[in-house]
């Protein structure tokens, strides 16, 4: 028999996830109170079904697909409809944020009764029979819903203390966000000081894959900076505010802060950014 799972929220993410379940007959609930015409939209093509407070709290798993910045307001909001559960979901935060974060969460699903898995998404909005997204999962759960890879998804399960998972996310994320965020201040530094074209050409000469990285991350980066702010906010705690090393991570969060504005705004960076990269 199928599991039911419940995915909050109807986002890119979230709903390409429920796309693969309900593409091998999972039935996929999700709540639409409050969403945007967007998201309603993505959900129906994903398969997902509306669904009430008490419905998500009865499903087998819940899994949180939300920006880091309300992974713990969410858990929150729903830990009085899951204590009150005749039955015991499994609660599985995949979100990006750091271990401390991860179990703020776990400490509150805890208190419910529920079960708890730490899982980190690695790769883009999966499709159904497509095998770049992987799901790193830890914590006594992590066996249980490592089941939902008979049914589309890619759950590794991992070795360590509860929050490894988080920590193995925020390790890969910090390398490959830094170094987006890395690469495309410098191209704007080498615009502002009429050198683009001419460190465009040595990239393509003597770092061919390192600019083929950049060509790759960086226009895509665009709507997502708004979230991969507090991302690396969460790196930056992760790697120690104590650390120097951490002040790489809080700027390149404000960088993308300031990315996140220029989309909304006269978009000059983004353009400038376009006009480097272009073939």
């Amino acid at each position: 028999m199928s599991p039911t799972i419940a995915i909050i929220a109807p986002g890119a993410m979230g709903a390409g996830v429920a796309s693969c379940l309900t593409a091998k007959g999972v039935p996929v609930i999700t709540s639409l109170e409050g969403r945007s015409e967007a998201s309603r939209r993505r959900a129906a093509a994903s398969g997902m079904q509306d669904a009430g407070t008490h419905a998500l709290a009865e499903a087998d798993f819940l899994l949180s697909i939300i920006p880091p910045a309300e992974a713990v307001a969410l858990a929150r909001r729903l830990a009085p409809a899951l204590a009150a559960s005749s039955r015991r979901t499994v609660y599985v935060d995949c979100n990006a944020v750091s271990p401390p974060t991860a179990q703020a969460v776990a400490d509150i699903i805890a208190a419910t009764g529920c079960g708890f898995v730490d899982a980190g998404i690695i790769g883009p909005p999966p499709k159904p029979g497509t095998t770049n997204t992987k799901f790193y999962a830890s914590g006594p759960r992590a066996g249980d819903f490592a089941a939902l890879n008979d049914f589309g998804l890619i759950v590794r399960v991992l070795d360590g203390p509860l929050t490894a998972a988080s920590a193995l996310k925020m390790s890969y994320a910090g390398i490959t966000k830094g170094l987006t965020a890395l690469g495309a201040a410098m191209m704007l530094a080498a615009t502002r000081g009429g050198s683009a074209q001419a460190l465009k050409a040595e990239l393509a000469e003597s770092q061919p894959e390192l600019l083929r990285f950049f060509e790759r991350m960086v226009p895509p980066m665009y709507g997502k900076a708004y979230r991969w702010g507090p991302e690396l906010d969460e790196i930056t705690g992760f790697v120690g505010t104590d650390r120097p090393e951490s002040a790489m991570f809080a700027a390149a969060a404000r960088f993308y802060e300031e990315i996140a504005a220029d989309v909304t705004g006269d978009n000059r960076e983004t353009a400038a950014l376009d006009s480097f990269l272009k073939k």
